[in-house]
């Protein structure tokens, strides 16, 4: 099911920037090696906006700045509830698979690498999640957000369903 939580935001709104991680490349030339750097980065408002973007350039601050801005260009929405999700969840992007759980209060993010940034940049403070598969940091991004964004949280399930919040929890 295409959830569509796109999240267009004025520049009132204080998002705190995360660099996920850096990768240098080297193309060789004639006239030896050129270096250039490309920076995948999370912004979020710790309060249920995240975007990612990736920015390439010859020196690391540039590639860093060029993947913030790219970040802010395409923001979603995601539940979070308690500082934690609202549900189980599994996503794929690419080679990379990743599962999310919500945990009790007091839990911690207990999540590696790539998807602690996008979890803790988004808000979530208590969770379980597991990556699977490719540990490629762009695609466990990108499969991170996914699997957020799919979530729906039980007013908006009512609301689609046109019935009480007591009839989703007890059918």
């Amino acid at each position: 099911m295409a959830v569509n939580n796109k999240v267009k935001v004025a520049n009132d709104v204080e998002l705190k920037d995360r660099l996920v991680a850096i990768n240098r490349v080297t193309k060789v030339t004639k006239g030896g090696r050129t270096f250039s750097f490309s920076a995948i980065v999370v912004v979020g408002n710790e309060n249920g906006i995240i975007g990612y973007g990736l920015g390439k350039a010859s020196e690391v601050t540039a590639a860093i700045s060029k993947g913030i801005e790219a970040a802010k260009k395409n923001l979603v929405r995601v539940p979070v509830l308690k500082g934690t999700v609202p549900h189980e969840q599994t996503a794929h992007f690419g080679g990379a698979e990743v599962f999310i759980r919500p945990a009790s209060h007091g839990t911690g993010v207990v999540a590696g690498g790539a998807m602690r940034a996008v979890l803790e940049s988004v808000g979530i403070t208590d969770v379980l999640a597991k990556s699977k598969g490719s540990s490629n940091p762009h695609n466990l991004v990108k499969a991170t957000i996914a699997a957020l964004s799919e979530m729906r949280d039980a007013r908006t399930v009512a609301q689609n369903r046109g019935v009480s919040l007591s009839k989703v929890f007890n059918g």
